[in-house]
């Protein structure tokens, strides 16, 4: 077990009707001039937006909209924000959506507060000295950007997918209410679970870890599965949907981390998979997901073989730990497969020639200038043999 500190500063106003509590929340934290910032039509054509608006005007809150955030968001919205907010006096930023919105607002409040490009930041030339005050409604259950410190952002220009953490970047609240998810198209819900699940992995797959820790994740993965399960078939279901935004929060907010140190190997593949072919973020772990875990697997097999057991409950009598290991991998597989989530590459719909793998690993480890996971820290090499094996 190492030492760990915990931070997790965001007021979270969960449930039904939680947006009631919106203009109180505005007025602490002393919000004259508002960036409402929003994705495509859905917050549009559900009525949240109007709702928020409608909400703000009738209290004297000032706001502007900035909508167009994509899937995988880029840095050329974000650069329009920052321009936005700086002409309009902007004193407070609210993400309407999901982590690519929250993931956004990030960046822009970050770069209002740096005199440089904020692409400096993700890039790791700079470091984060502030960030605009946030707040977040959100509409999709996946990136858990709402109680955690990081942003993921693509640029435009080189298709660079890069990330960055800072504290100054936590939401000062975030409103979650589960209703807000029943419209969501089921590849959207799926692809979300496997990143909440994605999440809660890449901490747990540790070579130090805390029992504590290890049975809160195993329990959040568990839940995740079967309230997944149930939101597919019944989207409209509340239970299963409050369930399932909690564990979002809960599998990002540094809690099923604590005493231990996290991997996130995966996590960097699938960046450079999302910028190179814009793929949607939790589909691009699954498709990769099995890959990395059999590479990696025989540092540890005792590591997967409790995974098999105590999350994908794999009967490992008479097995040895490195068959319960596979049949456990073999399982989450079979889930993914179950909420219609790609196991391969070419499930996700990119084919990529060998020459663009090599590009992908390139770009993960910097020219091999350092090395991506924790777990068994890959370098190019590695990295490119785990996308073949993926394909």
């Amino acid at each position: 077990m190492q030492n760990f500190t915990y931070h997790a500063p965001t007021k979270v106003v969960f449930g039904r009707q939680a947006d009631a509590q919106l203009i109180h929340l505005l007025k602490t934290e002393d919000a004259h001039m508002v960036l409402i910032h929003y994705g495509g039509n859905s917050a549009k054509k559900s009525g949240l937006l109007d709702h928020i608006c409608s909400l703000l005007s009738s209290s004297g809150i000032q706001y502007v909209l900035l909508g167009g955030v994509k899937p995988n968001p880029r840095l050329s919205k974000v650069y329009e924000g920052i321009e936005l907010a700086r002409k309009s006096g902007v004193d407070f930023l609210l993400a309407v959506g999901g982590g690519s919105v929250i993931d956004s607002c990030k960046a822009i409040g970050s770069g209002l507060k740096y005199d440089g490009d904020v692409w400096d930041l993700y890039t790791g030339k700079a470091e984060c000295r502030g960030c605009a005050p946030i707040g977040a409604v959100l509409t999709i259950a996946a990136a858990g950007s709402e109680m955690s410190n990081g942003s993921v952002i693509t640029n435009d220009q080189n298709l660079l997918k890069r990330s960055f953490d800072s504290d100054y970047c936590h939401c000062r609240f975030a409103i979650m209410n589960p209703e807000y998810t029943y419209t969501l198209p089921a590849y959207q819900t799926a692809s979300g679970c496997v990143d909440i699940i994605m999440h809660t992995l890449e901490r747990y797959f540790s070579t130090d870890s805390m029992e504590l820790t290890d049975s809160l994740a195993e329990a959040l993965v568990r839940q995740v599965m079967h309230y997944s399960k149930i939101a597919m078939k019944y989207p409209s279901d509340y239970e299963a949907r409050a369930n399932i935004m909690w564990a979002g929060s809960l599998s990002h907010n540094g809690l099923t981390g604590c005493g231990s140190e996290g991997d996130w190997g995966p996590h960097m593949i699938e960046h450079e998979l999302g910028g190179m072919f814009d793929v949607a973020h939790g589909a691009g772990l699954a498709a990769i997901w099995g890959s990395w875990a059999r590479y990696v697997m025989k540092v540890q097999p005792s590591r997967f073989a409790r995974f098999a057991a105590n999350i994908m409950g794999i009967d490992h009598g008479g097995l040895t730990e490195e068959q319960t290991a596979l049949k456990g991998i073999e399982a989450l597989e079979d889930y993914f497969r179950e909420i219609q989530m790609p196991v391969n590459l070419r499930e996700l719909g990119c084919e990529p020639t060998d020459q663009q793998i090599a590009e992908l690993a390139d770009h993960c480890c910097d020219g091999d200038t350092h090395t991506v996971g924790h777990f068994l820290p890959l370098h190019s090499k590695d990295v490119a043999a785990i996308l073949t094996a993926a394909k």
